[in-house]
């Protein structure tokens, strides 16, 4: 977690008065206090010793003090009784409780980062437990601001949010585009709402020389993919002239477009939403080059375009999460290695693949063994040129592995 406002007392103790003093206490039992003393800023409900602070005692948003089982103070969190995460640590500073002054706090050593690593004020300016802002995410576009809600605990706390996001950024517009399923688990309702300023029609993003324009009503998640924007920079080093690209689950059109002003001469979109393809044509356009589009499920295009006898230099596999769930994981892997063994089919002998997962249950080494055996299976041979992961506005807060969990692997795929 990022550091405090100033420095705090060392020791457990508690100030003698202050607002902090006065909330109720969440303690846990014996033993479980380990991995949040390690870093971790997540309490499950077994974790708590509810015959000495029941949980149902708590309302949905509500702030407490986290203490072991010898009453020793972790920090503060917010509190959802109904959830399995039931409380998320956001200071570890018995003087600094969860304030508007610290979320301005937040979003000042959050912004500190971005602003040194991008030109431009466009990227993910706050990424949850990684900016020690649990449950909440904040994409840049800009002077337009579009977050997302995931908890009860910062549902609660949105105006003190938005007045320290009027107070660091002063944007023109701040939009909360609460409608992610994640909410359901928190007994939140899905929501696009307005925060500050009006609800602009448009997005625009930028990535190095290249603009792209998503309309609100159209955009998936936060409206852009900014956690792919450091592998579309190493994409740039490994294609070449003249490669004809296919962009399976193109969404916008990052990587086609990409590839095109990079010296393609053809690429092709493949997405399920029409609205998403015709953005993607119209990006094309607005950064002077033209795509083809089809829309269709990735997997029933695939098969199709090798039916068809189509061949590509280059394919780029950039999916939703087939594994949502730890229970979904067989099926999950099932279909990662048969979206990679159909795309393998319409390569030329000496090819381009990118493969992508973003699906925290699938670790990096699984992907690759996935991806080797839809190699084996159409008798090809695979040298991986690099590794990709999220972007640097993604930090990853390493005590929490959930953190990391885009997967990009840059394949060279040749005749075994």
């Amino acid at each position: 977690m990022a550091d405090e406002p100033t420095t705090a007392p060392t020791g457990d103790a508690l100030p003698a008065s202050g607002a902090g003093h006065a909330l109720p206490i969440l303690r846990l039992k014996r033993g479980e206090d380990r991995r949040l003393r390690a870093g971790h800023l997540w309490v499950f409900s077994n974790e708590v010793d509810i015959a000495a602070t029941p949980l149902t005692a708590f309302a949905a948003g509500a702030h407490a003090r986290v203490h072991d089982y010898r009453d020793q103070f972790l920090g503060y969190a917010y509190v959802n009784p109904h959830a399995l995460i039931c409380a998320r640590i956001l200071s570890r500073s018995p003087v600094h409780p969860i304030d508007r002054s610290l979320l301005v706090h937040r979003l000042k050593v959050a912004l500190a980062l971005r602003e040194r690593h991008y030109a431009a004020p466009y990227y993910r300016l706050v990424f949850g437990e990684g900016d020690g802002l649990p449950g909440l995410v904040l994409d840049r576009y800009g002077e337009v601001l579009v977050g997302q809600i995931a908890t009860a605990g910062m549902e609660a706390l949105r105006p003190e949010i938005e007045a320290a996001v009027d107070k660091v950024l002063a944007p023109q517009a701040l939009v909360w585009k609460n409608d992610g399923g994640a909410r359901e688990l928190e007994q939140l309702p899905r929501q696009v709402i307005a925060g500050l300023g009006k609800l602009p029609d448009t997005l625009q993003a930028v990535e190095g020389v290249l603009q792209f324009y998503m309309p609100l009503a159209a955009a998936q998640k936060t409206g852009w993919f900014y956690d792919q924007v450091a592998n579309r920079e190493l994409f740039r080093r490994l294609l070449w002239p003249g490669a004809r690209v296919l962009d399976i689950c193109s969404y916008g059109g990052a990587w086609a477009i990409t590839a095109m002003r990079c010296g393609a001469r053809e690429a092709l979109c493949v997405d399920a939403s029409e609205a998403a393809l015709a953005v993607a044509e119209s990006n094309a356009v607005a950064n002077g080059v033209l795509v083809r589009t089809h829309r269709g499920d990735a997997f029933e295009v695939l098969d199709q375009l090798q039916r068809e006898g189509e061949r590509f230099d280059v394919v780029v596999l950039d999916p939703p999460a087939f594994i949502k769930r730890r229970k979904d994981q067989p099926r999950g892997e099932a279909a990662y290695r048969k979206l990679n063994q159909l795309a393998m089919r319409l390569l030329e002998r000496d090819a381009l693949l990118v493969s992508c997962s973003c699906s925290f249950h699938l670790a990096a080494d699984d992907l690759a063994g996935l991806i080797q055996a839809a190699a084996r299976h159409n008798s090809r041979f695979v040298q991986i040129l690099a590794a990709g992961g999220q972007s640097p506005d993604h930090p990853v807060h390493p005590a929490i592995p959930e953190s990391r969990y885009l997967k990009a692997f840059f394949c060279r795929v040749t005749r075994a």
